[in-house]
């Protein structure tokens, strides 16, 4: 088996619309929408700097699957870009950009590989004067939602050539995706491949390692969820087919969730100061890119009565974004979460015999009791599922989720009470 070194990307989602940021000001919302291009610039970049021998992307290289003519056209011109260096790519398509989607007539360079959805294609990649170098095994999505064990229908070709399969898939029924292509990790190993490049899952994880199974993740985080560096692998195959992988970070916008302590803070000017510390480390973190960050504060304070009156939060987030309107690098305050709770010594109010101690007792025990606490919410907010708002079943949410609002609804019912005498007697 020949030694050689390929790019692995997925889930590139050009031209995706940031959900929710159209009230940012322009130039924030501008750096934000181009970010998806800026990381794929940096893609190119990487790729001919590393003089890897091809390119895989697997999959969802658009966002939708009507997707946009300014995406389409920046594509292309990345991948002449990499065909101009000596550089193929070879793509499939996925659940947000399948075969069947609206897709302008375009020139793509002969050097371009996207692969049919009607069976596994197999691709050999030859090089000068070093023959076949590896045989690329790939299938496309016909349309947004392929059910079928795809996974199954791949087969190794020439032996002591290094074989990798292109697949967009959800491995093993990872709940945060959804269930698209099926397949286990069982069915990956037996293909008999040497490398199992996949897409679909926007956390990079390598599932294996010899053979390797790697989800390299999205190519740019899109929403609060997605935090942390985002970007892509070089890979390095061994005569042995041992694959030594180097993730390389090349997201434009960094997402961050933050959580920070209030326990201590007694004025706004403290708070204020806290939270600049934050965003200026946070500044750090991200390396010279721009950053959208969600900020938990939590935690006994004196500041907890500050923020429950008037527009405190409010006007305290919007100041914050205002200096970082102009920075060369902004650290924008996607939004505070407020779970702080009153100097109240909860504990000891458990143990007392009155009204709020039975109230805590109770909260107390259904914070242990999942199945207690899903019965308790859907009958406690089943007058709120007739308001527009509302947003499904209660119960159906997370237990952590159920906690979190149980933990903010004791909180406040022991602010209340104790403001008001506690209900002793």
């Amino acid at each position: 088996m020949k030694r050689l070194r390929f790019m692995h990307a997925a889930d590139l989602h050009l031209d995706s619309p940031f959900k929710g940021m159209s009230a940012l000001p322009e130039r924030v919302r501008e750096r934000i929408r181009e970010s998806t291009f800026e990381a794929l610039k940096e893609l190119v970049a990487l790729a001919i700097q590393e003089q890897v021998d091809f390119v895989l992307i697997s999959g969802d290289v658009y966002d939708v699957s009507d997707r946009s003519l300014r995406a389409q056209i920046r594509f292309q011109k990345a991948l002449e870009q990499l065909a101009e260096q000596g550089i193929p790519t070879y793509i499939i398509h996925g659940n947000h950009d399948p075969e069947d989607g609206r897709a302008a007539k375009l020139d793509w360079p002969a050097a371009v590989h996207f692969f049919a959805c009607d069976q596994v294609e197999t691709i050999n990649v030859e090089k000068p004067n070093r023959g076949i170098i590896a045989q690329i095994h790939g299938i496309s999505y016909r349309n947004s939602a392929v059910t079928d064990n795809l996974a199954v229908k791949f087969r190794a070709g020439q032996e002591n050539v290094c074989q990798i399969g292109l697949l967009h898939t959800n491995v093993d029924g990872d709940t945060g995706h959804d269930n698209y292509a099926p397949c286990s990790k069982q069915d990956l190993l037996e293909a008999g491949m040497n490398y199992w490049a996949l897409g679909h899952v926007h956390t990079r994880n390598v599932l294996h390692q010899q053979p390797a199974i790697v989800y390299p993740g999205n190519l740019q985080g899109r929403s609060i969820r997605e935090t942390g560096p985002r970007g892509c692998y070089i890979v390095e195959m061994s005569e042995v087919g041992r694959a030594e992988l180097t993730f390389h970070a090349l997201d434009q916008v960094r997402w961050f969730q933050e959580r920070l302590s209030a326990a201590g803070i007694q004025t706004e000017q403290e708070l204020k100061d806290r939270l600049g510390e934050q965003l200026e480390r946070i500044r750090a973190e991200a390396d010279g890119r721009d950053a959208v960050v969600r900020l938990v504060l939590e935690g006994r304070s004196a500041v907890h009565a500050l923020l429950r009156k008037g527009r405190a939060l409010q006007e305290l987030t919007a100041e914050l974004r205002e200096d970082e309107d102009e920075r060369s690098c902004f650290v924008w305050v996607e939004s505070i979460e407020d779970r702080t709770a009153s100097e109240l010594d909860l504990e000891a109010l458990q143990q007392e015999k009155s009204f709020l101690g039975d109230l805590l007792r109770y909260s107390a025990a259904l914070q242990g009791d999942d199945e207690a606490l899903a019965l308790f919410a859907s009958e406690a907010l089943t007058a709120l599922q007739s308001l527009p708002q509302a947003a499904g079943d209660p119960a159906a949410a997370e237990p952590e989720r159920l906690r979190e609002w149980l933990r903010a609804a004791q909180e406040l019912a022991a602010d209340l009470l104790s403001a008001d005498g506690g209900g002793h007697g």
